[in-house]
């Protein structure tokens, strides 16, 4: 291992002079030290030092016990005072689609982004079309990412009309923040073949003017079905090049394995190219679609990597987003914004004979099943169909997930419970929609409860806090602080009682997603015999005011005891060798033609 980590601090100069002790198995290759290490296992929550040898966790403790395993070849790597934790696991998120979010033009509102209103929307695809000229001539096509009428000051979905006073000529796809609506400009429509004359797809709207045309918003499966097809049309060059910008995207933010929640055959092949190359630089879980792409799935699954890549089981999604007003409730919205017919719930994106179907499917496999449901209505399809694929096939250890559940009830609590179902749950909504939720979806009482971690905790239950990128950035100190303050942009705290402690959202990040993914012997905590997965923080969050969680910062990232991210200025130079993989979401820009370069919209 070349010497990239050194020790400074003069406390231990004694230490790093003494000869080496032990046997040869024991000589480490690199020893961490210098600042707080919180190790996420409750038998030794805080150590001195790390130990590793051949990418694994050789000793944990005090210094002089850690040291003893120091040999001629040993790397010492200088905390500075920074604070260490296990590698963050990722509960739930869409590597590929991270890829799209860091290559596209970027909608997203404050903090994240600069689209305030529909003008600065349209300003920022246009400012995209000028900066990215020759991507223009070779594809004629604008994508752009994260927009979202809940922050836009018209409190509307921008239109078909706005989106051609950017241009006529070319079309443009914009993507809601959620994932799961979008707009297209009168270029785009026609490109995707939406007329007057089509008709909404099961499980979609397109959204129409008074005269029936399209207004150039759809909805569920009808954008997938509009969007999809220029995806599929990208090439093996453009999927690798998503898959190499959202595992780096990842990194940045201290996830050392990530999630591909909702897979292709197409992504999990990029994603094996882009590990074979050595160029992944975390490991990554593939769910594919159970509904769309059981050949990928079946024959595939398992609990072993090859090059940083595992099919871990299927994706099954049965509603929309709650925020826009397409998950499936048990009741009506509070106060939706748009034209809504009396006593609206939302819809499904499949029926229950297909949900049934998915899960029967997976549980006759023993492969592991994970599900959205964001509405009370989708939930309780999940929580009927679960419970009779348990009578059917018995309680395996599959650990079913269902996935986000944001209008939780507590008696679907009880009924998670009781069925093992394990909640990764999407408290960074308190965050972003928050407000949105207390005064739209679901009125003032019932957004207190959004994302209930604490009715989760209660129980006794585990769960996993995810960030569902690129619907947000992967931003593991917004999860952090989220699931802790439950704040909302406007500064309101959505459910006190839902709140929970530091350590507890850590485990959420860490150890619980590892015990998701059945990876709880080897990840998730700083513990002998673990994989040395660390993510190294500028202070620690068990240490600071709650409020200020989000102002922490990742300023190193290391898989198997290999740094894969380091902010640009966390060590001194020459300390650490990043090799070959991207160092921020702006190098991934230059991907772009390569992204482009398969694709061929028609």
């Amino acid at each position: 291992m070349p010497a990239r980590k050194t020790l400074a601090y003069a406390a231990t100069a004694a230490l790093l002079a003494a000869p080496a002790t032990g046997s040869a198995e024991g000589v480490a290759d690199t020893i961490y030290t210098g600042g707080p290490i919180v190790t996420i296992d409750d038998d030794a929550p805080t150590a001195d030092a790390v130990a590793v040898r051949d990418g694994t966790i050789l000793a944990v403790g005090p210094l002089a016990e850690v040291m003893a395993h120091q040999g001629d070849g040993t790397v010492l790597f200088d905390l500075d005072g920074r604070a260490m934790l296990p590698g963050f696991f990722d509960s739930h998120g869409h590597v590929l689609f991270g890829g799209l979010q860091a290559m596209s033009a970027n909608l997203l509102s404050p903090p994240d982004g600069e689209v305030t209103d529909i003008a600065s929307l349209q300003k920022t695809l246009s400012d995209w079309m000028a900066d990215n000229p020759d991507t223009l001539e070779k594809v004629n096509l604008v994508i752009g990412f994260g927009y979202d009428n809940a922050r836009l000051a018209e409190l509307r979905h921008p239109t078909a009309d706005d989106l051609d006073a950017v241009s006529t000529d070319i079309p443009i796809i914009i993507i809601h923040q959620s994932g799961h609506l979008g707009a297209l400009n009168s270029a785009g429509l026609a490109a995707a073949g939406i007329t007057a004359a089509t008709e909404n797809p099961p499980g979609g709207v397109i959204r129409r003017k008074d005269d029936g045309s399209p207004n150039g918003v759809v909805e569920e499966y009808a954008f997938f079905n509009a969007f999809m097809p220029l995806l599929a049309d990208l090439g093996a060059e453009g999927q690798l090049a998503f898959a190499k910008a959202g595992a780096e995207m990842w990194a940045r933010f201290g996830y050392t394995t990530g999630q591909d929640g909702r897979s292709s055959g197409a992504s999990v092949d990029a994603l094996r190219q882009v590990g074979a190359a050595g160029d992944l630089p975390i490991d990554v879980v593939a769910f594919p679609d159970v509904l769309a792409d059981p050949q990928s799935i079946e024959g595939h699954v398992t609990r072993n990597y090859e090059n940083g890549v595992r099919v871990g089981g299927c994706k099954v999604t049965i509603d929309g987003s709650p925020q826009g007003f397409t998950a499936l409730r048990d009741r009506p919205y509070y106060d939706p914004v748009g034209t809504y017919p009396p006593g609206y719930l939302g819809y499904s994106a499949i029926t229950a004979e297909q949900l049934q179907d998915a899960v029967n499917w997976c549980f006759e496999r023993d492969y592991q099943i994970l599900t959205h449901a964001n509405g009370e209505g989708a939930m309780d399809m999940l929580i009927g169909a679960i419970g009779a694929a348990r009578d059917a096939y018995g309680d395996k250890d599959t650990r079913p997930v269902i996935v986000h559940g944001q209008f939780m009830r507590e008696d679907q609590v009880d009924s998670f419970q009781r069925l093992d179902v394990f909640p990764s749950v999407f408290p960074m909504h308190t965050y972003y929609w928050g407000d949105w939720h207390r005064d739209h979806t679901v009125g003032p009482e019932r957004a207190d409860n959004i994302s209930p971690t604490g009715w989760i905790r209660t129980r006794g239950m585990i769960f996993g806090s995810h960030h569902d990128a690129p619907v947000a950035l992967p931003n593991s100190m917004r999860v952090l602080a989220a699931t802790v303050t439950r704040r909302t942009r406007s500064g309101d705290i959505l459910g006190p009682a839902q709140r929970v402690d530091v350590l507890t959202a850590l485990k959420a990040m860490t150890l619980w997603p590892a015990w998701q993914h059945h990876e709880e012997d080897r990840k998730g905590s700083i513990e002998v015999g673990k994989q040395a997965d660390f993510v190294i923080l500028s202070d620690d969050p068990t240490a600071v005011d709650p409020e200020t969680l989000a102002d922490l910062q990742v300023r190193v990232t290391i898989k198997a005891d290999k740094v894969v991210y380091e902010a640009d200025d966390a060590t001194k130079e020459g300390h650490l060798d990043t090799g070959p993989v991207l160092r921020s979401p702006a190098a991934a820009h230059n991907l772009l033609h390569i992204l482009y370069s398969g694709m061929n919209p028609t």
